[in-house]
């Protein structure tokens, strides 16, 4: 890859930020951070890494980007859609009554998200997964996953919110 193709992917990402506050601005709510946090990330693989077609999502030889940290939903639909995958006039609806782009990514309804997400922690054994999916069929499709450190940190803290064991609290 050279400069000029990382200034194309930079150009990609300012879009896909402009986007998102457009998005999130009509919303009235939803997840900035997240997404601004990863959509360079987002935006490298599916314009210069993945092996996607807008056109037929459901490629049995695509590779599989999985967002794990499904409250970041609205990067996520940035990306697809400058990608091509949907309209921006539907990127406009985000979170809107009756919109397939809800608060979440529902692969049911959105073109190009490969798993529904919004639990934390789910994204990596469903990654994992398709990897072992793969092999074990003789394909060669890749999968991708994208975690966020709120979700690294569930296993840690889990629901009771307890902090972990020092050396100190032990002995």
């Amino acid at each position: 890859m050279d400069t000029n193709d990382i200034e194309k992917l930079q150009k990609i990402a300012n879009t896909a930020r402009k986007t998102m506050v457009d998005s999130l601005i009509c919303a009235g709510c939803g997840h900035p951070g997240g997404s601004f946090s990863s959509v360079d990330v987002m935006v490298a693989l599916y314009f210069a890494v993945l092996r996607i077609d807008p056109l037929n999502p459901s490629w049995s030889e695509r590779d599989r980007f999985i967002l794990s940290k499904g409250h970041s939903s609205v990067g996520l639909y940035s990306v697809l859609h400058l990608r091509g995958f949907f309209d921006r006039e539907v990127m406009l609806t985000f979170r809107q009554d009756h919109s397939v782009l809800g608060g979440h990514p529902d692969m049911h309804k959105v073109p190009g998200v490969e798993v529904s997400t919004g639990s934390l922690g789910h994204g990596l054994a469903v990654g994992v997964g398709f990897a072992l999916a793969a092999k074990m069929d003789n394909r060669d499709y890749r999968s991708f996953v994208l975690m966020g450190d709120g979700e690294t940190q569930e296993a840690l803290y889990g629901k009771r919110r307890c902090r972990p064991a020092t050396l100190d609290s032990i002995i």
